[in-house]
């Protein structure tokens, strides 16, 4: 499906989100960033669901997409992890992301709607239309009740914006 060239190949690791009483530790993440980079991954994926993303708000995730856009510096893409089950908000955290240097992006299937294969098109399309990045869908059924169907990844797909599929069912 990757029609993103080379930004998604490799291992790419989805950090975890490091808290220290009760607030983000930015030194330890940034650290593992670091770490992470140095030993050779192709990608960081922040603010996924390894990240603690629900916990988080706006603005943390943000300052998180921020830090390991600096503690990076170019040497491989920042995938942001800017989903969630309000489209708008999804575009909003996106616009977000972009403003920040993020090289691309992670969209989970839409929780708790339950959404219609209909349904997951229009909010796929409202998000790829707003933000010029490239996406990678997340489906993960077991926590979004909704699995991305074939057909529906096919037709997605043509969304020059939609290159990659995260398929966790």
């Amino acid at each position: 499906m990757s029609k993103g060239g080379e930004l998604f190949k490799g291992s790419m690791v989805a950090v975890v989100t490091p808290f220290a009483e009760g607030k983000i530790d930015f030194g330890a993440f940034q650290s593992l960033v670091a770490w992470q980079v140095d030993a050779g991954t192709s990608g960081i994926v922040v603010t996924g669901t390894t990240g603690e993303v629900p916990t988080l708000s706006d603005d943390e995730a943000q300052a998180l997409w921020t830090a390991a856009v600096k503690t990076v510096d170019g040497r491989v893409p920042v995938i942001a992890g800017a989903g969630g089950n309000d489209t708008q908000h999804a575009i909003e955290l996106s616009r977000r992301a972009k403003e920040v240097g993020a090289d691309a992006l992670l969209h989970v299937t839409p929780y708790y709607n339950k959404p219609t294969q209909r349904g997951l098109i229009a909010h796929y399309e409202a998000v790829a239309d707003a933000v010029d990045l490239p996406i990678c869908l997340y489906s993960v059924p077991s926590r979004t009740a909704t699995a991305i169907a074939p057909e529906t990844v096919a037709h997605l797909n043509r969304h020059e914006n939609i290159v990659a599929l995260k398929e966790a069912g």
